[in-house]
């Protein structure tokens, strides 16, 4: 296993092919081989083409008759222009991975050395022969181009060339099958700009792009520009992902150059898969690291069929831009329903259960001990109720499409609500411990107050300011498609899920400390009644403390294990969805006193 194996081309190819030993079978690595010699391509033929300009040079500046142009016919005399000369040998090739590998390089050279004064004419020159490497019928073999970067650079060197169109009366517009440039004129006094793109992906039918500079982007421009944008309904399958989650490109790639003033632009992908549960990612295009990068991008708005981004501008950086398709997390309406009823019920609940802590308080908080667990089980529900609420906010914030602002105010309070709701269980955790162990060691309420204050609230506050303070100026608070902590690029989501699971951990011990000392029998031996009255007593202590020590979360582990379960999102969803109402249940109503 991992032997590499080269052998060579058939006699009418140049180049070789590797394979890879997997599992005892040999599997093909890269295929290098190809009927074009590239290198002649770029050299004698440009040369040829070049040379009815070199005698004209010539003609200029000696006064005498150049003759040796007319071997090479007259229709050489176009080729300088629009490189048309060269068309007819890339065409008739197979676009076979060792021919894609020598055309991207083509491209490259003549992007980077032959890019000067592109009128139209080259341009669609250039189009047709990227069009022939970017059939949706071929993009199989691009999986064995020996370099990986291939589709990378194809991209550079298109928004290259691209970028040096010259427009003729303000606008121009080239298009191909499979790849289509769009550029306009654009100054601070023109309307918000538009660039429509509708194009085929496969033979089952079309893909579309919408391309917008807002109105009030264009009051930046200092004076007249150029807006240019080209669209790949199959680049996007090219593209090497290069992230850690399994998504896939959903929609063409756009590919924008515009003046270095502008700081936005909205885009339209339509997706290509429509499927309601799955998710969408607005990514840009890293050129220098050769990855989609979602921090460039935010969802604007979003629905089964299309999604609008907002991306920021920056020229140097991000060249291109698209949607990616997260992996279908299972999604039902049972889940739905399952969400909608508990978060109702559970906030019902919450606000019964301060009413009757109100109510009760004089009556209940008479000793120490009964005030200070009397005094976690308010907080523990007040920090609850306020985090169902602003999940709800959230929710909503996202499916409106408001401002990327509110969306960070929403996700930073239900941050910050959810840990000190786990801080406060942390500290009813504590407060047990002390009840059971340190029987002897009394603690007055003024300093117990302060404890309480400093964990419950104060250490959420530091953790929440930490996170949005290192994370926010990356643009890596957010994740795209929700109000809620980033997890694939900047790994906010640490800053809520070590704290939980650290504090579930410990509220187990807890509770395994609770099993062991009510489990005691009274009683050395002790009769059968005795210990069904233990059991009893040791089941009504952990249901009890399930809820209120924060125990059900762990289940979420379950749903990392296995994210596509969906027996393990309904029971993950039933436990926490219903927290509330356990809390009013085992913390308010069946308490005696």
């Amino acid at each position: 296993n991992g032997a590499i194996c080269i052998q060579p081309c058939s006699p009418s190819f140049h180049g070789e092919t590797s394979f890879v030993c997997e599992d005892r079978k040999w599997q093909m690595l890269s295929d290098a081989c190809a009927s074009l010699d590239v290198q002649s391509l770029f050299q004698v033929r440009m040369l040829l083409c070049a040379l009815p300009c070199a005698c004209n040079f010539f003609q200029r500046h000696t006064l005498l008759p150049c003759t040796f142009t007319k071997h090479f016919g007259a229709g050489n005399h176009s080729c300088q222009a629009d490189f048309s000369c060269i068309i007819p040998d890339i065409l008739s090739s197979p676009a076979i991975p060792g021919n894609i590998a020598d055309i991207v390089e083509l491209l490259k050279k003549i992007s980077l050395l032959l890019s000067e004064n592109v009128t139209r004419g080259k341009m669609q020159s250039y189009s047709r022969i990227a069009n022939h490497i970017l059939n949706s019928s071929i993009i199989s073999n691009w999986a064995f181009v020996k370099d990986r970067n291939a589709g990378s650079i194809l991209l550079d060197s298109v928004h290259l060339f691209a970028g040096k169109l010259l427009l003729r009366n303000g606008s121009e517009s080239i298009q191909e099958p499979f790849i289509a440039t769009k550029g306009y004129s654009i100054h601070s006094n023109t309307s918000g700009k538009s660039f429509d793109f509708s194009m085929e992906f496969n033979s089952t039918g079309n893909i579309t792009g919408h391309v917008v500079i807002p109105e009030e982007e264009l009051l930046r421009l200092p004076r007249a520009s150029k807006a240019i944008s080209v669209a790949f309904p199959t680049l996007g399958a090219i593209l090497e992902t290069n992230r850690p989650d399994p998504a896939v490109v959903n929609g063409m790639v756009l590919s924008v150059s515009l003046p270095e003033e502008l700081q936005k632009v909205l885009l339209t992908f339509e997706k290509l898969n429509k499927l309601e549960q799955v998710g969408a990612q607005c990514v840009g295009w890293h050129s220098a690291e050769r990855r989609w990068d979602p921090r460039v991008c935010r969802v604007h708005a979003h629905n089964a069929s299309a999604v609008v981004c907002v991306c920021a501008h920056r020229r140097r950086t991000y060249r291109a831009f698209s949607i990616l398709m997260a992996p279908a997390v299972p999604r039902s309406s049972l889940l739905d329903y399952i969400t909608r009823v508990g978060l109702g019920l559970s906030i019902l609940s919450l606000v019964l259960c301060l009413a009757v802590e109100a109510v009760v308080w004089q009556h209940v908080t008479k000793t120490e001990i009964t005030y200070m667990r009397h005094f976690c089980l308010v907080n523990i529900a007040a920090s609850l109720l306020v985090a169902d609420v602003l999940f709800i906010l959230a929710a909503i914030v996202h499916n409106a499409a408001l401002n990327y602002q509110l969306c960070v105010a929403a996700t930073f309070f239900l941050h910050f609500f959810y840990l000190a709701l786990f801080f406060w269980m942390f500290t009813l955790g504590l407060l047990i411990l002390y009840g059971l162990l340190l029987i002897f060691f009394k603690i007055t309420r003024s300093v117990f107050l302060a404890a309480a204050f400093s964990i419950g609230y104060g250490c959420p506050l530091v953790i929440s300011i930490l996170t949005v303070a290192i994370t926010e100026p990356k643009n890596g608070y957010l994740r795209s498609g929700a109000c809620w902590l980033n997890w694939y690029e900047t790994k906010a989501l640490l800053a809520f899920v070590v704290p939980a699971l650290s504090i579930i951990v410990t509220n187990l011990i807890v509770v395994i400390v609770v099993v062991v000392k009510t489990g005691r029998s009274s009683v050395g031996d002790g009769c059968k009644s005795q210990d069904l009255s233990s059991m009893i007593r040791v089941s009504k202590n952990v249901a009890l403390l399930t809820p209120l020590l924060g125990l059900t979360w762990g289940f979420g582990l379950a749903t990392i294990i296995d994210s596509r379960s969906l027996a393990f999102h309904v029971v993950f969803a039933l436990l926490n969805a219903f927290q509330g109402f356990f809390i009013l249940l085992f913390g308010t109503l069946l308490d005696r006193k």
